[in-house]
């Protein structure tokens, strides 16, 4: 699997396969959705396999999916996530061919492909084949790297061409877009619109807590997951592009199984700034580009309660990216970086963010890395001092402590305390 670029000829029709993590359309698809979930040994590491692992998978599947079923109710009777996926891939499909297919003649077509429920990866792929794709682009929704998203669905895409299951096509991958420009200013803009629903002299003090989707300790602290660092370059980025107008945390929510997890978790930020007298609260989630159960009830109903039930007056959940037009950008500036196409794409850029040309479009192995701490501090996880891809010009050095989380303060303290990294929880 590649990640260089892509030769593409005039006349090519190119497939981008817009991967997801996919969810229960219906209250009868929870099941069968859990046990696929559950049977991913990148998800969930267990100490088994084969028929054992099929056993406890399923019976976990069944055990929990009654609880599940309740949860997607409250949401509307199923996940919305693989429509909004669907109508992502519809939004990139027609920017890719209206900015680039039709100068270049080339033809983009843009496949949702779900890791754990239709459409399968090989029922994209199916359909590609069908379509007469020649060349193809490996493009996650996830635009942070972890072994148990990224990483597994380019492992199931391997897997089915080692089985015979899918054609083998002239391929590139996109493997993280944590800083691209676009995404952090949509992420900003989500941040904008969730404000305007506090009351106007509440929102000098929300407290930002981005929380981003967990992975195990064990698998973040492999070289080659550098997910906690992603997910910190967004933050950071997103951060600078505010002029960090507010008090912040970042947090992740726990999945499930024995491992231990990525800390502090989302739960206990909001119930720590609770005890600390914060009253106004907005969560944003910075790894979850579609809405799903994981926004729209773990953190708009079930955190929602805890936290008024804390005391939290004012709590609000920033809604998903979705097809807001500045992602879909995003993922058409990932997809191009990877291709050498047969015109010049920095030349057909445009568009009325004033961002397009300010910045090259390049393949993301030729792009240097964000430093995470101007002092060598690192990623408050582990420690490491390189983020994501550098999309844009090299920045100026960062004022001191910049890039170093800044713990909200108290409600009467000083808002500009002295900048301090968080501490690590042992493993």
């Amino acid at each position: 699997m590649s990640e260089s670029p892509l030769r593409i000829e005039n006349g090519d029709c190119v497939g981008v396969v817009l991967f997801n993590l996919g969810g229960p359309e219906s209250l009868d698809e929870v099941e069968p959705f859990l046990y696929n979930l559950l049977m991913d040994p990148a998800f969930l590491e267990l100490p088994v396999g084969g028929r054992l692992r099929h056993w406890l998978a399923k019976s976990i599947a069944y055990m929990r999916a009654s609880s599940l079923r309740k949860n997607y109710e409250l949401i509307g009777g199923g996940s919305p996530l693989t429509r909004l996926a669907k109508e992502q891939a519809e939004a990139l499909q027609g920017h890719l061919n209206d900015h680039y297919g039709t100068s270049a003649k080339v033809d983009f077509h843009v496949y949702p492909a779900m890791r754990y429920g239709h459409p399968f990866p090989e029922e994209a792929a199916s359909q590609m084949a069908e379509d007469g794709v020649d060349k193809v682009v490996l493009l996650p929704s996830y635009p942070q790297y972890s072994t148990a998203t990224t990483g597994s669905v380019l492992a199931y895409w391997e897997a089915l061409a080692e089985v015979g299951e899918r054609p083998s096509w002239p391929n590139t991958v996109v493997r993280e877009y944590a800083a691209n420009p676009k995404y952090v200013q949509a992420v900003s803009e989500r941040i904008d619109e969730a404000l305007q629903r506090f009351p106007r002299k509440h929102r000098d003090e929300v407290v930002l807590v981005f929380s981003a989707h967990d992975t195990v300790r064990r698998r973040r602290g492999a070289r080659e997951d550098p997910y906690c660092c992603l997910v910190h370059s967004t933050v950071q980025q997103v951060l600078r592009l505010r002029n960090r107008n507010h008090p912040f945390r970042t947090a992740f929510q726990s999945m499930i199984g024995p491992s231990t997890w990525l800390s502090p978790s989302t739960a206990e930020t909001v119930k720590s700034l609770a005890e600390q007298g914060h009253q106004s609260i907005l969560v944003v989630p910075v790894s979850f580009v579609t809405d799903h159960v994981n926004t729209r009830y773990d953190l708009d109903v079930e955190l929602r309660s805890e936290a008024e039930a804390q005391g939290i007056d004012h709590f609000e959940v920033t809604a998903g990216l979705n097809t807001h037009p500045l992602f879909i950008e995003a993922l058409g500036e990932a997809t191009v970086a990877q291709l050498d196409l047969p015109v010049e794409m920095n030349q057909l850029r445009f568009g009325g963010d004033g961002q397009s040309r300010t910045y090259p479009l390049r393949p993301l192995c030729e792009l240097s890395r964000h430093e995470l701490d101007a002092t060598a501090v690192g990623c408050p996880d582990c420690g490491r001092t390189r983020g994501a891809r550098q999309w844009a010009v090299p920045e100026r050095s960062a004022e001191p402590g910049m890039p170093s989380e800044r713990p909200a303060s108290r409600p009467n303290e000083s808002s500009n305390p002295a900048p301090e990294s968080r501490s690590t929880k042992g493993s």
